[in-house]
């Protein structure tokens, strides 16, 4: 959420951020609510002053003998006034309130204006594609065929958008996983985490998810509980309402969780394999920064997410997302696509955001620097480190063989129990 102080007083510089974005969002429907806002609080002030003048006025009279009748008919009526401006007023300020929860955050500096993902900025390439001397295949045909992914019986479970994992792809698929959190813990320093899966409508409100993205969720039918679309959400919210030490700065956490995603609007997009799933795993990373230090955290953070990759021999290229593709909270956003020979293109498979104080305002999330006796809102990052199943996209595709088969990659035998090549059934 921006602060409605900053709003105020820089209409203009919000107004051109949301045309860059391309957001619908009325901001002229915002200059009416404020001063309608402000119109109320003055003449409330004056009436108030007026009763507490009045107030005194009747109490001289009576004090004297005289009759104050008409002093206290006009305090009725003032009081009658006052009560009605403040209904009004509370009315005001949620409508203000609704309006603000509904304004994506500012573009950086850095961002360039774009209308969509075709105008996004590659910022380099990593790696090469491998070559291969027959037509490869897409995952979906060589997960099936190594009887590792039943997309069948997983339509016969849940529906369509989910499948059941059997034998080494649920091994591969945890092996992943637990690859990419040693690398985040051990490595780069982040505390691992194991949130719930399930949040509260305060939590989804914070990280911006509510209200703008309720149709995106899926929410348990009769409560107030949805299932997390990312870890993001519970992890920046396991500080919401706190105060933190600048010395407990910068806080790094990463967490392993389902994510749930009812991919509202991608009708007839990747309907088949596992790329647009309604239910997969994601490694996801969270900071907590100083705002000084925000954007070099975010350059650091992309560089753990693109560690992944290359130890996995994985090509992939940076794109800096402009201001039309960019997410609601985020103020700059990395994505890093991974090459799929089968399907012959990049694909996302992680994105790194710096949201500034967005989500921290939305939370009140603040820190206090020593000697001061104000606090500041933090800056909140977050990005995939990787997405899981996307992962096992990339090496089921880039690492299959003319047979069939699929070689795994070095550094993810370990956790395959010395597993060095799949081969089918």
């Amino acid at each position: 959420m921006l602060d409605l102080k900053f709003i105020r007083k820089n209409l203009d510089v919000v107004r051109e951020a949301l045309t860059r974005r391309r957001a619908k969002v009325d901001v002229d429907a915002f200059s009416v609510l404020d001063e309608r806002r402000r119109e109320l609080i003055t003449e409330t002030e004056a009436l108030k002053a007026e009763r507490n003048t009045v107030s005194k006025d009747v109490g001289l009279r009576k004090k004297a003998g005289e009759d104050a009748a008409d002093l206290v008919a006009r305090m009725g009526e003032v009081g009658e006034r006052i009560k009605a401006l403040d209904e009004e007023l509370r009315l005001v300020d949620e409508q203000v309130n609704d309006w603000l929860v509904s304004v994506p955050n500012i573009p950086h500096s850095s961002v360039q204006d774009g209308r969509d993902d075709s105008d996004n900025a590659e910022v380099f390439r990593w790696g090469k594609a491998p070559e291969f001397d027959f037509d490869p295949k897409e995952h979906w045909e060589l997960g099936t065929a190594l009887g590792g992914l039943d997309f069948e019986r997983g339509a016969k479970l849940a529906g369509s958008r989910f499948v059941v994992y059997r034998g080494w792809a649920a091994r591969l698929e945890r092996a992943l996983a637990s690859f990419m959190l040693d690398v985040q813990t051990t490595e780069h320093g982040y505390l691992e985490i194991m949130p719930p899966v399930i949040v509260n409508r305060e939590t989804m409100t914070a990280t911006g998810q509510l209200p703008k993205f309720e149709a995106d969720l899926f929410k348990l039918e009769g409560t107030d509980y949805y299932l997390i679309p990312t870890a993001e959400v519970p992890v920046t919210n396991l500080h919401r309402d706190e105060t933190l030490p600048e010395d407990d700065l910068p806080l790094k956490y990463t967490a392993w969780t389902p994510c749930f995603r009812s991919e509202a609007g991608s009708y007839g997009k990747d309907t088949k394999g596992l790329i647009r799933m309604h239910q997969f795993q994601k490694v996801e990373m969270v900071r907590f920064e100083k705002p000084e230090n925000s954007y070099a955290a975010l350059e650091e953070m992309r560089e753990h997410a693109e560690t992944i990759l290359k130890r996995l021999g994985l090509h992939y290229r940076v794109v800096n997302l402009c201001t039309g593709d960019l997410g609601f909270s985020a103020t700059k956003t990395y994505d890093l696509e991974v090459w799929l020979p089968g399907q012959d293109k990049f694909r996302e498979i992680s994105s790194c955001s710096n949201c500034e104080d967005f989500q921290a305002r939305r939370g009140g999330i603040r820190f206090k620097r020593k000697g001061e006796k104000k606090t500041e809102l933090v800056h909140t990052l977050n990005g995939s480190g990787l997405a899981v199943g996307r992962t096992l996209v990339a090496v089921l595709e880039n690492y299959q063989q003319a047979d069939g088969s699929v070689v795994i990659p070095e550094a993810l035998r370990p956790y395959m129990g010395g597993l060095e090549i799949l081969t089918p059934e």
